[in-house]
């Protein structure tokens, strides 16, 4: 640590990496007004949240997994604190965004939309918030790791894109938050990967269904899935999707195509 500089606190890296998971790599420069935001609600330079940001891409095992190394000179509390959110996504995740929410001085069912359900205070209210909320964080992180874009289509108009779990929410409580158990679909592909008309191999191509094939006449079928068959998706510049995970959904998928 140079002199005058003072030790990042706890809620400081929570808030760092909270910033990190929704961040598109490559965005992560002090000239960022997400970078210059934070920096404000911490009381740190944007030019020192830059420098984190890039200490805990040294930690990504996506990113090395690509060659791609992180800043040097990362504190032992960086590591710790990247450990707790890589081995217990959904709690960390819940944890950040409420910090974040105490920090820009908000109640954290503020920073959500609600007005879709009516539901009375109490516990119910508050497991509903804690879903919703880790939901949007899901999301924001996944289309930050594929840089806003959907990864069979490239469409990168952002109200049409999801963050589409691999192995559904529902079915894998332990990966329900997990980013790599995640990719970055426009709506149409999301609810076809769903339904398993295709699926995407641990190799990262595209498989198309039976069902999807014998409508090779049809030209929306043509031009939306039979042009992807055999395809790479395109790949995100971080956490990249678990093998393990799309092996499930192969599997499922190979079941319902046999």
């Amino acid at each position: 640590m140079k002199e005058g500089e003072t030790l990042w606190t706890r809620e400081q890296l929570i808030l760092a990496i909270n910033l990190y998971c929704k961040i598109p790599f490559g965005k992560t420069h002090k000239g960022n007004p997400d970078v210059i935001h934070l920096a404000n609600l911490i009381g740190r330079t944007p030019s020192a949240v830059a420098r984190k940001l890039g200490n805990f891409a040294n930690f990504d095992p996506s990113l090395k997994a690509r060659g791609v190394g992180g800043l040097p000179n990362t504190g032992k509390l960086d590591k710790i604190i990247w450990d707790q959110f890589y081995d217990n996504w959904e709690e960390r995740a819940y944890e950040s965004e409420k910090l974040r929410a105490e920090f820009e001085k908000k109640a954290i069912d503020q920073t959500i939309d609600l007005s879709d359900v009516d539901i009375k205070e109490g516990k119910e209210k508050e497991r509903l918030v804690k879903v919703r909320v880790n939901q949007s964080f899901f999301r924001s992180m996944i289309l930050a790791s594929y840089n806003l874009s959907c990864c069979i289509t490239g469409i990168t108009n952002t109200s049409l894109l999801v963050g589409s779990h691999i192995v559904p929410w529902a079915e894998d409580k332990e990966n329900r938050l997990n980013p790599r158990n995640g990719l970055c679909l426009n709506t149409l592909h999301d609810k076809a990967f769903d339904l398993h008309l295709f699926t995407v191999t641990p190799d990262l191509k595209i498989v198309l269904s039976k069902r999807l094939k014998k409508e090779k006449k049809n030209i929306f079928i043509q031009q939306n899935f039979l042009e992807y068959e055999g395809k790479q998706i395109i790949e995100p510049r971080k956490f990249l999707p678990d093998e393990a995970l799309l092996s499930v959904h192969n599997k499922k998928f190979n079941s319902l195509n046999s």
